[in-house]
């Protein structure tokens, strides 16, 4: 994956590829709710995170390399989009 494929906020690792991002929040009922958005967001596309880890204060999301070996870029980008709203 190239340097500017990668999503504003998010890492490439590994070999295959993935894409990881921190998202930070005030309390655990915004945390909540950008979890619940993101299982919507997820069954809506049919792509789902290789890994979500949380605690009270952030959300770890780690999404998979896709078929063609390039992390999904595209639905990193729709997971940021969750943040503006709100």
């Amino acid at each position: 994956m190239a340097e500017c494929d990668i999503p504003d906020g998010w890492q490439a690792r590994g070999t295959p590829p993935t894409l990881s991002r921190r998202f930070p929040f005030p309390d655990y009922p915004a945390t909540r709710r950008f979890l619940d958005a993101l299982a919507a967001l997820s069954e809506q596309a049919g792509v789902h995170p290789q890994t979500i880890n949380f605690g009270s204060g952030y959300v770890n999301v780690t999404l998979d390399a896709t078929a063609d070996g390039a992390a999904d870029a595209g639905f990193a980008r729709r997971i940021d989009a969750l943040l503006a709203q709100g």
